[in-house]
């Protein structure tokens, strides 16, 4: 079967010479949550907004359910959903209307009954009288989850959706996120939050200059390029690492109290075993033994980093 979203060697140059994306190919399945990270001006809402055609490519392919964006624009528009940005929402509106009148811009026949489940998920039915301009900011961004939904769209853009929102709100969004992809929605999601992307994505996808990283499962990226610690803090100072322990990858920590161990999670032996035992030949204590992980945050910044120390 084929993916729902794809996209084949995309490219995008604006007037002045500026190119945003520079061979961007990906295939989205169907009903997955792909989180797709970069710093400011990577690409991420130009690719958005080309696959969605409100910006055209310059060259390359994009289809949404089979339907090419730009010989088959309605039916492959008809399909996608989008969260953007910016909150860009008539202020002297209702909010119930202002979700009724998306739909009917996507040709659905008038539902009452649709709307209102719409607006009770997302929290927004106690305000479906109110007018836009009477709503907080997290409000004012549930209005916009509740308008990219209300045609019932298969594939839902959500650029940054949770900025500017507080906590609580964040994790209402993502419990909806959540209810969604089991509805078999696919959603792209780009986030600042790497936490949003931990939490909800089956594969995250790192965009930098325009180029797209890589595409991979979340867990895979992070036991492969995830770096392992030991954390093994002494009962007594030690001023510098002993010469018996120079085959490990030690470093000491300025106070001399603490030794940090890194290892390879793939390898077939750690070395932890040995290290441990070395250090007892050495007569040195240990107190403490501690193990952490790289994050998803770690693996983003030394991706984005090897990119422009490479330009």
């Amino acid at each position: 079967m084929a993916a729902m979203v794809q996209i084949q060697d995309l490219h995008k140059i604006y007037h002045g010479g500026f190119q945003a994306l520079k061979g961007v190919t990906l295939d989205i399945e169907k009903g997955e949550i792909l989180a797709l990270l970069g710093p400011n001006g990577a690409g991420k809402t130009t690719l958005i907004s080309t696959i969605c055609g409100i910006t055209r490519p310059s060259s390359g392919a994009v289809t949404v359910g089979g339907h090419d964006i730009q010989t088959d624009y309605r039916k492959a528009r008809g399909l996608i959903g989008l969260v953007p940005q910016e909150i860009n929402l008539e202020p002297f509106e209702f909010v119930r209307n202002t979700v009724a009148f998306s739909r009917g811009l996507f040709g659905k026949p008038r539902n009452d009954g649709r709307v209102e489940e719409i607006l009770k998920t997302l929290s927004l039915w106690d305000k479906r009288d109110s007018r836009i301009m009477e709503l907080s900011g997290g409000m004012r961004r549930r209005v916009l989850i509740a308008k990219a939904l209300s045609h019932d769209p298969r594939v839902l853009f959500l650029d940054e959706p949770t900025a500017g929102v507080d906590v609580e709100l964040r994790r209402d969004m993502w419990d909806i996120v959540s209810q969604l992809k089991a509805d078999g929605v696919t959603i792209i999601l780009t986030t600042h939050y790497i936490e949003e992307a931990e939490a909800l994505a089956d594969r995250v996808g790192v965009i930098s200059k325009g180029e797209l990283l890589l595409v991979e499962d979340k867990s895979r990226l992070v036991t492969r390029m995830g770096r392992k610690e030991l954390r093994i803090d002494l009962q007594d100072k030690l001023a510098a690492v002993p010469d018996t322990l120079s085959d490990y990858n030690l470093d000491l920590a300025e106070d001399g109290m603490t030794v940090t161990y890194a290892y390879d999670t793939a390898a077939d032996r750690t070395g932890i075993a040995r290290l441990v035992a070395a250090f007892s030949a050495e007569g040195l204590v240990i107190r403490d033994l501690q193990t952490s992980q790289s994050s998803l945050e770690d693996i983003f910044v030394t991706l984005v980093q090897e990119t422009e120390d490479a330009a």
